[in-house]
């Protein structure tokens, strides 16, 4: 009699667990890079043409995406980008990076162990020839100098800026408040973008800033005037920019930077945050926020 209480007691309260847990969705993480080579990316470099990986300055070794100047003698101000080849709106990014080495010759004070990942970028092919940076909100990635506090995940606005609060920062770049890291060390960050509402930086599992409304800009870097955009190389795109000053970036793509400093990239993956909200779909997911209907499978 015992015995058959004891199994009765295990049989209900296996039941009762799994009536009473909650089954977590499965997450269907895109993979940006293969770890095998630069399929799926596009590269444009200031003063060279679209798709030419200039003096081999993106690489993929050991399954990273290495951006190296071994080729380089100088920088020569070419400001290159690797933007990956769709565009996306709502969605959070994975990634994990290092700066390495030394500088290259040429390259700006201010570049050394600076680098960066463009969100809600315009494309590769958009760029004019001779620009330097992408009209674009920067992830901005710095490593430490062994000099004090010099944070990472900062926002850098090319083009562009951002609402902290209930108004507009025109300020160029907006430290966060995440730690120091020198060295060599790999550092984890992650970006979640929510169309143009918010951007939400994460370092090591720290949020370390937030902020509002990504919007295109009369100045470049300086925000309130509107003659700087052809000192980067932007000429022929300049007044269509202009045309669309206080704009909010919705979507745009993702590019990877190489401004002088040697630094890796791997683990680049994305979680989309729009499809079908439609529970009865066979493709619905729970964490979506932007629906998409048109994608709904049944």
């Amino acid at each position: 009699m015992q015995k058959l209480f004891i199994l009765l007691f295990l049989f209900v309260s296996t039941i009762s667990k799994s009536q009473n847990t909650s089954i977590v969705p499965k997450e269907d993480w895109i993979n940006l890079f293969n770890g095998t080579d630069l399929t799926g990316w596009e590269i444009k470099i200031a003063g060279i043409p679209v798709d030419q990986n200039y003096k081999e300055t993106f690489v993929v070794e050991d399954s990273m995406i290495r951006i190296r100047y071994d080729n380089y003698y100088e920088f020569e101000d070419y400001f290159g980008h690797m933007y990956y080849k769709e565009p996306f709106s709502h969605y959070k990014l994975s990634f994990d990076y290092r700066f390495v080495g030394e500088q290259l010759k040429g390259g700006a004070t201010w570049n050394i162990r600076n680098s960066g990942v463009m969100l809600h970028s315009q494309s590769a092919k958009s760029n004019d020839y001779g620009q330097d940076f992408p009209v674009s909100i920067e992830l901005q990635l710095l490593g430490g100098l062994n000099q004090g506090e010099r944070t990472t995940a900062n926002v850098c606005t090319p083009g562009t800026a951002v609402e902290m609060g209930d108004s507009i920062n025109f300020n160029h770049c907006i430290n966060s408040t995440s730690k120091t890291y020198n060295g060599d060390q790999w550092i984890h960050v992650e970006a979640i973008v929510l169309g143009g509402e918010k951007m939400t930086f994460i370092v090591e599992g720290d949020t370390v800033l937030a902020f509002q409304k990504p919007q295109i800009t009369k100045g470049f870097i300086n925000a309130d005037i509107d003659n700087d955009w052809q000192n980067f190389g932007i000429t022929e795109s300049k007044n269509n920019w202009l045309a669309r000053e206080g704009e909010i970036l919705t979507e745009g793509y993702i590019a990877l930077q190489a401004e002088s400093h040697p630094i890796d990239f791997k683990n680049i993956k994305l979680l989309n945050l729009c499809g079908c909200m439609d529970k009865t779909a066979k493709n619905y997911k729970p964490y979506y926020i932007k629906n998409e209907p048109e994608k709904c499978k049944y």
